[in-house]
């Protein structure tokens, strides 16, 4: 299907993509593939763009320490599990590099973080010509044709205009802060971390609230990049708990296992998600949980105990105090208070999806929810809409937990559910086609057709 245009030469793309982190960027992979290989008729090529506010593709900068390593397999990376044989994949991009036969001889399946961005950068770099970064999405359309709604006009915030047939919204998960944390320079989310680190020369002490992964890489980065300071890990379990990566807990992160929870009774789905939440949610890997046990009993037998760990607890009190933080731990156990006095506290709190709603304006309107205010999601991961919606508004990366189950904001089924999207798009262009030559629209100031 060619490229469609108005009458004052816009274009109306096949899809646009609102977001271009690993999700937006697998799916825009997934579409070069599929027009390398499709000419013409129903399968032919797809006309997509994809909407950035960054200046360059990033992916969790803020915590790219040098030594942090994936969790996820290099063989879950944008593209091996829909496509082996693709020149995207992260074997092609260790081909390129010259480091395919040394990363073979470390015999290790989970690649530094630093380098699986660097990865996606080369990718991002191969599709650059459908992406336009510094383009942050302020407004999405509708555009009418009498009583359907058949495009959608995607505004970014210097005005420009795209137009959709199908809407990917791909903006990822946001930091999660306490409510009642004041606003501060001295409090972080671990996302900024190597962002806000390098304003710290020097510092007496540490306050690192969160039990994850995250949490834990934290607290070793600071420990290590401050010698003089004591470093306080605050959390609410009795220690750190190891993740679960066993053989058959890893199952739920097939793609065939979202086709199971998908249809699963919603009991069943909670049930699911209760049983494996240690495959993923505040748990760490237990080489790092071992790592930071060596250092806080050699730091005991040495008698300079930097590493404090304060485990059953959490923050009662948090105050600026102008010169610092004044932190009060309180046990949940014993109910006992030990104020802090530190300079920068790093809540490693987790993330929470974003609601598509405002971002969406008028169109999420057309979108139906579920009794908890949840969006109704098909298999295809496309939002249930009104009968008089003809496009697809698609979620990915975020926002279909409910639905999808655990894999819904992570990497490892990221090159199937984009191949998926990508079909799902495919096979509904026949309804497409029963809309009128997009050239006979003429836009009004509201975004209906005249």
């Amino acid at each position: 299907m060619s490229q469609a245009l108005l009458k004052d030469g816009t274009p109306v793309y096949d899809l646009v993509g609102v977001g271009f982190g690993p999700s937006n960027l697998a799916l825009a992979i997934a579409v070069a593939e599929h027009n390398a290989a499709n000419g013409g008729g129903a399968d032919g090529p797809v006309t997509a763009h994809f909407l950035e506010r960054q200046e360059r593709f990033g992916w969790h900068r803020g915590m790219l320490i040098e030594d942090a390593t994936m969790q996820v397999s290099f063989l879950k990376d944008l593209v091996t599990l829909r496509n082996p044989a693709s020149r995207f994949s992260f074997l092609a991009y260790l081909h390129d590099r010259g480091r395919l036969v040394d990363f073979v001889n470390q015999k290790n399946l989970f690649p530094l973080r630093v380098e699986f961005h660097e990865y996606f950068e080369w990718a991002a770099a191969q599709v650059d010509d459908m992406v336009s970064y510094q383009h942050d999405v302020v407004a999405v359309r509708p555009v009418h044709d009498g009583d359907r709604v058949v495009f959608f006009d995607v505004e970014s915030a210097s005005g420009e205009v795209h137009r959709a047939r199908n809407l990917v919204v791909a903006t990822g998960l946001e930091p999660y802060l306490p409510e009642e944390l004041p606003p501060s320079e001295r409090i972080w989310h671990n996302s900024e971390l190597l962002h806000r680190v390098g304003e710290v020369s020097e510092a007496s002490r540490f306050v690192v609230v969160g039990a994850g992964q995250s949490a834990a890489e934290v607290t070793a980065f600071l420990h290590e990049r401050f010698p003089a300071a004591e470093v306080c890990a605050v959390f609410s379990r009795f220690g750190y708990s190891p993740s679960d990566d066993s053989a058959f807990a890893n199952r739920i992160f097939d793609p065939g296992a979202v086709d199971e929870f998908y249809g699963a009774p919603d009991e069943v789905k909670n049930r699911i998600m209760g049983y494996h939440a240690n495959t993923n949610y505040s748990v760490v890997d237990l080489e790092l949980i071992d790592e930071l046990y060596r250092r806080l009993y050699r730091e005991k037998v040495l008698g300079t105990e930097r590493l404090r760990i304060f485990n059953c607890s959490e923050p009662a009190e948090v105050a600026d105090t102008g010169d610092g933080l004044r932190i009060t731990v309180a046990s949940l156990t014993t109910g006992e208070r030990t104020v802090l006095d530190a300079d920068v506290a790093v809540y490693s709190t987790g993330y929470r999806p974003g609601d598509f709603a405002p971002l969406l304006g008028e169109v999420a309107g057309h979108c139906l929810r579920d009794e908890q205010g949840r969006p109704l999601v098909e298999r295809d991961y496309r939002v249930r809409t009104a009968p008089d919606v003809v496009g697809g508004v698609y979620l990915q990366g975020g926002g279909t937990e409910h639905t999808h189950g655990i894999t819904s904001s992570l990497l490892s089924n990221n090159a199937v559910r984009s191949g998926e999207i990508l079909r799902s798009i495919l096979d509904r262009r026949p309804s497409l086609g029963e809309i009128r030559p997009a050239a006979q629209y003429a836009v009004s100031g509201s975004g209906r057709a005249l």
